[in-house]
This record gives structure tokens, C-alpha cells and sequence, in this order.
């Protein structure tokens, strides 16, 4: 490992912990050159596993990718670094887990819907709605329901609200027009 401050080859490890919160070993090293002390943490790295995504092509399994994904999921979202390491490596756990050298894309998105919905419901949704390629606003609103322990049928809530928008558009509309008879006379 090249020591930061002056990239000399060798340094040695003075002390290693596991992370109790994901896979990861942090080990704190000395530059055996200059005597500069630095941490490192290493991660175990799925190899060898290729993704086959949705038009039937092949790609190589990418941590960055993943991390990117959930990343947009969580913009904005009240979750930590350590949450963040924490919720990657449970994924990755679960694939790895499966012990396939070729996996759909479709079932690390299973996995990933699975840890981001006990994680945060919003970014739940977030990735839902690109993962599962919403459409238009009800497509939401069943997902939501879903999520909250409702039926997915649109709720008596939804129906009147919908009713009393309308009405509110057709009187406003109605309005418009009587002022407008009234300017014209």
C-alpha cells in the first residue's frame, strides 16, 4: 500500500478492526519511509458475477453502479454515511448470498426494493418509480397505498377528492362564464 505523504511503497499495519455495521476491515497503517500514519478500509468485492439486464446483454457486476442508484434514491434523505455503507453492504450481502455467477438485473432490484422499504419509504418509492417504470401519477398512488397498508384501489379519500376537484373546476368554470355575460351586457 503507498503511504499518502510520500507514495514510498511500504507501510505496515499497526492495527485492524472489523466493522460491526457492514463487511468492511479498517486498518490503520504507518509509512515505513517517512513515519506517517493513515487509515484504510477494505471491502470485499463480488468478482465474477455478471448482471443480465432486461434486453438480454450481459455486464459486469458494478458496486459504483449500485451505489449511484441508491444514491439518487436517497438525495435528500435523512440517512447517514454509516446507513449508507451499511444499507450497500446488506444488499451485496444478499447477492452474494444467492451464489450465482449470473443474476437479472430484475432480482438485484428485488433486493435493493427490499432493503430501501424497511431503510426509508420515500426513497422506496423514489426507486420504485424508475425500477418499475411508472407511468403516470395513479401508478404512484397504488404503490403508495401498498406501502401504507391499503388497498390498491383508488380509496373513497382519493375518489372524493377527485369528485370535489371537478365540481370545483366546473364552478369555476360556471363563474367565468357569468362574468363574462355580465361584461358583454
Amino acid at each position: 500500500m503507498k503511504c499518502p505523504a510520500c507514495e514510498h511503497e511500504e507501510t505496515r499495519v499497526l492495527d485492524s478492526r472489523l466493522s460491526e455495521h457492514d463487511n468492511t476491515v479498517r486498518r490503520r497503517r504507518e509509512c515505513g519511509n517517512c513515519d506517517f500514519r493513515f487509515s484504510t478500509r477494505e471491502e470485499t468485492e463480488i468478482l465474477n458475477l455478471s448482471i443480465v439486464k432486461r434486453d438480454g446483454s450481459n455486464e459486469a457486476y458494478s458496486r459504483e453502479k449500485l451505489a449511484s442508484g441508491l444514491t439518487r434514491a436517497l438525495e435528500k434523505r435523512p440517512i447517514t454515511t454509516q446507513e449508507f455503507r451499511t444499507l450497500v453492504a446488506g444488499i451485496e450481502r444478499d447477492i452474494y448470498v444467492l451464489n450465482k455467477s449470473e443474476i437479472k438485473a430484475s432480482q438485484i432490484g428485488d433486493i435493493v426494493m427490499q432493503h430501501l422499504k424497511k431503510l426509508d419509504k420515500v426513497a422506496y418509492i423514489r426507486f420504485a418509480s424508475v425500477y418499475r417504470e411508472f407511468k403516470d401519477v395513479h401508478t404512484f398512488y397504488e404503490e403508495i397505498n401498498k406501502l401504507v397498508g391499503k388497498k390498491s384501489k383508488k380509496s373513497k379519500k382519493h375518489k372524493s377528492y377527485a369528485k370535489h376537484t371537478n365540481k370545483r373546476k366546473k364552478s369555476n368554470t360556471a363563474k367565468r362564464a357569468g362574468k363574462a355575460a355580465k361584461k358583454v351586457r
